[in-house]
């Protein structure tokens, strides 16, 4: 190798790169938050075959904003109103360039001490700082991982209910349920290990599960010869933030021996509040538990935290010790091997970006972000309930809104064209039950008071000028 590999190099062109990130950082509010290039105009830019001989890392570097910078989408952008937010943050920046330096692959306690016992600790203040029960540490029965994402997990949770409920039936009797409103991973997941049998359980009008009808459902299935084997409730849609009645949910799992996950993806960071914990009342039944911290928490992607009360059935489920991967430490039963935690082999030092991200922060500091999206998101709930031309779809709940135009579908995705088409504010269109409608998720780490309020006179624009066209 030359010297493009020397440590040296990486002093000098290091800050090259962090000077670029940063102004990044600093551009991207005035930066247009989606990119206006054809499919293909990246592909055309990009030679068809690798280098043979080196470039100049003033090329390589420069190319980020000659080719890579204007096929992005600015999801940092304060004006960024879609999905669910994705964040990073300056502390999480700096873990990832930490991590990527030390190279480490924690696929053992033994090929890494600190990432794995790192880890461990982190999932435990993450237990304290959600009020999640106790037996969820590492020092208990259970014990936390970081998983890619919460469909990662899910996919987990789903083969680990498949294989303690084997010794009870074969996979053509099990039966999985969840909400209709549930995350499309839920029946991705169950396709993928096999079941045959997925009942998406009807909502209240919160959009929440309605536990009268799962228990229904449970009945009709028992007395055909089928066995329930896993129940999903989830803490915070992705189409309108519903909150699932985890107490009634439960129950009835304990009482058919079901397996029970609970999928806190966006509103898990919310439950650092004390305030919101009523969420998650009857959280204790759940045999499993998965949130995103890189959805609103400031680590930056991918970084989702599973939970499970206990970890047996799942080390049972997925630990194969060949040769090459034993040491005297896991003959022992010491440690902690977190390859018997995931579906990969392989794993990367991620747990570096949460200890960064709340120490630099503090808790009360990311408490106060989400109580400020919470307010700005109740305030425009408010600003939507006296327009005149809006009307919500669902409850304001958390930091998100789900509204449409009251004049119906076309008038509803006309108003989304416009407001996606400005180069500032953006949202993602929906559907429910064939009626179009908006969701306005706050959650970004920059949004402030004045960015929805940029948002709701861009909505009041063109509401005003489609009136007076007409």
């Amino acid at each position: 190798m030359d010297n493009k590999s020397d440590p040296s190099t990486l002093e000098t062109y290091g800050q090259v790169v962090l000077t670029w990130i940063s102004r990044y950082l600093r551009e991207v509010e005035g930066r247009p938050i989606r990119s206006d290039v054809a499919p293909g105009t990246i592909l055309e830019q990009l030679p068809p075959r690798a280098p043979e001989k080196p470039e100049s890392y003033e090329e390589i570097i420069g190319d980020l904003d000659r080719i890579i910078a204007p096929g992005l989408t600015h999801w940092h952008s304060p004006g960024w109103f879609a999905y669910f937010p994705s964040n990073t943050s300056v502390p999480s920046i700096l873990a990832d360039l930490a991590a990527a330096g030390m190279g480490q692959q924690g696929m053992l306690w033994a090929t890494s001490p600190a990432c794995t016992e790192l880890e461990m600790v982190m999932l435990n203040w993450l237990v304290e700082l959600l009020d999640l029960p106790r037996d969820w540490r590492t020092d208990g029965t259970g014990g936390g991982v970081i998983q890619t994402t919460a469909s990662d997990a899910t996919h987990l949770a789903l083969v680990v209910a498949r294989q303690k409920a084997r010794v009870r039936t074969s996979i053509e009797k099990m039966v999985v349920y969840a909400s209709n409103q549930a995350h499309s991973s839920i029946e991705k997941g169950a396709r993928i290990a096999g079941y045959e049998h997925i009942r998406l359980i009807d909502v209240d009008e919160t959009f929440a599960m309605c536990s009268r009808a799962l228990r229904t459902a449970i009945m009709a299935d028992k007395a055909s010869g089928l066995l329930p084997v896993f129940v999903n409730a989830t803490v915070g849609s992705t189409g309108t933030a519903a909150l699932d009645p985890l107490l009634e949910i439960g129950k009835i799992a304990s009482e058919y021996k079901m397996w029970f996950h609970v999928d806190a993806a966006y509103a898990g960071t919310a439950m650092m509040c004390p305030e919101y914990r009523r969420y998650q009342e009857g959280v204790e039944y759940a045999d499993s538990y998965v949130f995103n911290p890189h959805k609103w928490m400031g680590v930056g992607f991918d970084c989702s935290c599973f939970y499970v009360k206990d970890r047996k059935p799942l080390i049972d489920t997925l630990g194969i010790v060949p040769s090459y991967l034993r040491s005297d430490a896991n003959r022992a039963e010491t440690v902690v091997d977190y390859r018997d935690w995931q579906v990969a082999l392989g794993r990367r030092f991620r747990a570096l970006k949460i200890w960064f991200v709340l120490r630099a922060h503090g808790a009360e500091a990311l408490r106060a972000m989400v109580r400020r999206h919470v307010s700005l998101a109740r305030a425009f709930g408010d600003w939507v309930d006296g327009h005149p031309c809006l009307v919500r779809i669902a409850p304001v709940s958390l930091a998100l809104v789900s509204f449409r135009h009251v004049d119906g579908n076309n008038a509803t995705q006309l108003l989304v064209d416009t407001i996606n088409a400005s180069e500032h504010s953006f949202v993602t269109p929906a559907t429910l039950k064939g009626e179009a409608y908006i969701r306005v998720s706050i959650g970004q780490m920059g949004t402030q008071a004045e960015h929805v309020e940029r948002l709701k006179s861009l909505i009041d624009g063109s509401l005003y000028s489609r009136n007076h066209s007409g």
